[in-house]
């Protein structure tokens, strides 16, 4: 219901690990490896891991892309093939892909969802893993027991004088609270966007007074949080299944197959479990879902999945947790550095020459500006949404997204600078027979050159930091580990992202100094730097 190359190198970074034979193992060929996904919340998480482990027992090779931003960034990279597995749940599927209403038993909504998906995209829905994951709508027991509430209907009448913390998903879709809003009259006196990860604790903090949940959450568990009885029976069956690209049944039929072992394995009470281990206890990702493949019958023993660092007992510190994690470290920050240095590259060629065309026909040129800056009105997160459908998920659609970010400083920097070059330095160089050319090359644009480099380096720092959102599309970078430690409620994986990115950004920063210091003619004052 609910993350200066050589073009062989940027080639396969560009396209992925989906390039390769399509042979299933042991037929004496390469396998590509199965690209699994996930939503960015725990259960998710831990059910995507164990379909990876689960393939990697088989003898498949996989890439993991967990962490996507939505049911609209994994859906859409599942359709468009650049993923290939992730797990869904039936009413998602009925309501916030379909767009239909929430009728039916738990086997007619895996019907209906099954037929559809297959005649429209060719998707196959696998048997359900055995248990549902519905939506709960939670409050304080304290809170409970001071306003009388036990049911939906119940909140409703005290909904005015409460505020509402609910995900990004919850607040937009039509199993979320616009149908609450219609079945039950719903109304909160404020409403807030939560993250599944910070709302237990929003919760008990009483930042806010109802929470949407999950009906498998291990929070649940806690004594002081309540969940309300859906008395209308408004929230529809919410069977968790893999569900799975045409790509996949076409290539790899032997990877579906794998897959469908677990199904009707896994029971609420089960699952309830493992999320607590996970998201109450802190355990590795790695560790809980492979004790829940062995606990299933599905691994013979631990060994029959490849070492990983999750399965390693955390060091104390976060010092050395961070130590333990620096190879994942330097290979992210190389990624980040990726996605940010070839963005910043595009943007300086078509921003700069831009500029200048813009400075020589000044009219208009204001509204020209001003319509690149719209695009620093629309959420980071958003934009790149908007790449999916065109790029699919990946290197790529980051790149693009960073770039058309990074257009607007540099543009605006470049105009100003070059037009508001010292008038009496111009006026010089017209006086001794200069061309406007000349004036530009020689005058304008080295007196401008401070103003340039300033909005390069104010680009390249928003960039640094809004690169950590690719993470939401499959991109990879220092945003890998905070979307994951946000999703796992892990601080220390949280600041294993955070704390590198932030030097980065200071590093690149410093580092675009000394080319501005460097790429200022003597005698101009260069200020700030």
């Amino acid at each position: 219901m609910r993350r200066f190359v050589s073009i062989p190198i940027f080639a396969a970074l560009l396209l992925g690990p989906g390039v390769g034979a399509a042979q299933d193992p042991g037929e004496g060929e390469t396998v590509r490896a199965v690209i699994v996904a996930s939503k960015p919340f725990g259960e998710s998480y831990l059910l995507g891991e164990m379909f990876a482990q689960l393939l990697e027992a088989r003898g498949f090779p996989v890439e993991r892309r967990l962490g996507l931003g939505s049911t609209e960034v994994a859906f859409g990279a599942l359709r468009t093939g650049a993923v290939d597995v992730y797990p869904e749940y039936t009413g998602t599927g009925l309501l916030a892909i379909l767009g239909e209403e929430p009728r039916g038993t738990p086997h007619e909504i895996f019907r209906r969802v099954s037929a559809e998906f297959r005649e429209r995209w060719g998707i196959r829905w696998l048997p359900p893993l055995g248990f549902q994951n519905t939506y709960a709508i939670s409050v304080r027991r304290a809170t409970a027991e001071a306003l009388g509430l036990e049911t939906l209907s119940d909140l409703a009448g005290a909904g005015p004088d409460l505020v509402g913390g609910f995900s990004p998903d919850f607040l937009g879709r039509g199993d979320g609270l616009p149908g609450l809003e219609e079945a039950y009259g719903l109304r909160m006196g404020e409403t807030r966007s939560l993250l599944q990860a910070v709302k237990y604790e929003a919760l008990e903090r009483s930042s806010v007074d109802v929470i949407d949940a999950y009906s498998t959450d291990g929070f649940l568990a806690r004594a002081e949080v309540m969940v309300l009885e859906d008395d209308r029976g408004f929230f529809p069956p919410y069977e968790a299944a893999a569900l799975v690209s045409r790509r996949l049944q076409e290539e790899l039929p032997g990877a579906v197959a794998a897959l469908t072992e677990v199904s009707g394995l896994l029971e609420e009470e089960a699952m309830r479990e493992l999320n607590r281990r996970l998201e109450v206890d802190g355990e590795p990702l790695t560790r809980v879902a492979r004790d829940a493949l062995l606990s299933v019958g599905l691994l013979a023993d631990a060994g029959s999945i490849p070492d990983q660092e999750g399965l390693r007992p955390r060091s104390e510190g976060l010092p050395s947790y961070l130590w333990e994690r620096r190879h994942e470290t330097v290979q992210q920050t190389l990624r980040h550095l990726l996605l940010v240095g070839l963005s910043m590259f595009g943007a300086i060629l078509v921003a700069v020459p831009g500029g200048l065309a813009l400075e020589r026909s000044r009219a208009g040129a204001e509204g020209v500006i001003r319509s690149v800056g719209v695009v620093q009105t629309l959420p980071s997160i958003a934009l790149l949404a908007f790449m999916i459908p065109l790029f699919g998920i990946g290197v790529l659609p980051a790149v693009v997204a960073l770039f058309l970010y990074s257009l607007f400083p540099i543009l605006r920097n470049t105009f100003t600078g070059v037009r508001d070059a010292d008038p009496a330095a111009v006026d010089a160089a017209r006086a001794l027979g200069m061309t406007p050319l000349q004036i530009l090359r020689h005058v304008r644009l080295p007196l401008a050159a401070p103003v340039i480099m300033a909005g390069v380096r104010t680009a390249a720092v928003i960039n640094v930091g809004t690169a950590t959102l690719a993470a939401f599309i499959g991109a990879g970078g220092l945003g890998d580990p905070i979307v994951s430690g946000l999703a796992l409620s892990d601080p220390w994986m949280i600041l294993s992202g955070a704390l590198p990115a932030a030097v980065l950004a200071v590093l690149v920063d410093a580092g675009l100094a000394i080319t501005e210091r460097a790429a200022t003619p003597k005698g101009v004052v260069v200020s700030g730097s």
